[in-house]
């Protein structure tokens, strides 16, 4: 009897270990949607921080950080769908951008941006002459749509736009690596991790 509940402690133990030390290369393995299926099941949270800029429409920069966590289960592409997302950070207009929703951000201005709801998907272009890309939120990918704050404005917000964050490339038809997109401004390479 005793050797049986040494062996059962033994097998529960290596079952418990194995589980918790596999790997995950978001860089070099696709998500399957075996693993998406398990992570949105769950109802875990995924954790990601971003630091980068985006840029790429005809005029304007944008640099974002910061970070947060999301319920993968819960984003929807519904208007103000309740969705479990909380992720915040600073932003910063580094040239002034005159179209889509940040139009009217001078250099310099910007100090905060918070999440308003997780999405499921957005269509997205890297430049105004770039084709339509989808991206879909991910164990390695989230689609946010996000209200930005200038000083002065107080808790009112300055712009809404949605943003991809994400620890792949979004475009790899365009040159480098794009791991950030906002909406109206552009893609760029932002460090970006996530974890489950």
């Amino acid at each position: 009897m005793r050797f049986q509940l040494a062996r059962g402690a033994l097998v529960a133990a290596v079952t418990l270990a194995g589980a918790c030390g596999e790997a995950r290369s978001a860089s070099t393995a696709p998500t399957t949607s075996a693993s998406l299926a398990r992570s949105a099941s769950s109802g875990a949270r995924q954790g990601f921080s971003v630091h980068g800029t985006a840029s790429g429409f005809p005029t304007g920069a944008v640099f974002l950080t910061g970070g947060g966590s999301y319920d993968l289960a819960s984003a929807s592409n519904v208007i103000l769908g309740r969705t479990r997302a909380a992720a915040n950070g600073g932003f910063r207009c580094t040239d002034p951008v005159a179209q889509g929703p940040f139009g009217g951000c001078a250099a310099g201005e910007g100090v905060r941006w918070d999440t308003v709801q997780l999405l499921a998907s957005a269509s997205f272009k890297c430049s105004a002459s770039d084709a339509p890309k989808l991206a879909v939120t991910s164990s390695d990918r989230v689609v946010l749509l996000a209200d930005f704050y200038r000083a002065g404005d107080g808790v009112d917000e300055s712009f809404t736009a949605q943003m991809i964050v994400s620890e792949t490339d979004l475009a790899p038809n365009v040159d480098g690596v794009q791991t950030l997109w906002i909406q109206g401004v552009g893609c760029g390479d932002a460090v970006a991790h996530f974890a489950d």
